[in-house]
């Protein structure tokens, strides 16, 4: 048995390639499945805030006379 990947056969890369893919596809399935495709109170509005007046946040009770 040979350690090295270098030194490796044709065949050897060929079960290391195929055994990869085989994980990334497992992977992949695990992860589209466990995916939560329901709606349940998970949609997204989109709110437009526009610019109102200027206000003045001071740290005194006193009134700002504009």
């Amino acid at each position: 048995m040979n350690h090295s990947i270098y030194s490796a056969d044709r065949t050897t890369h060929l079960k290391i390639v195929v055994v990869a893919l085989v994980a990334g596809i497992l992977v992949a399935g695990f992860g589209i499945s466990a995916h939560n495709s329901s709606d349940e109170g998970y949609t997204q509005t989109a709110r437009i805030m526009k610019a109102g007046k200027p206000v003045a946040i001071t740290s005194t009770n006193n009134s700002l006379v504009r």
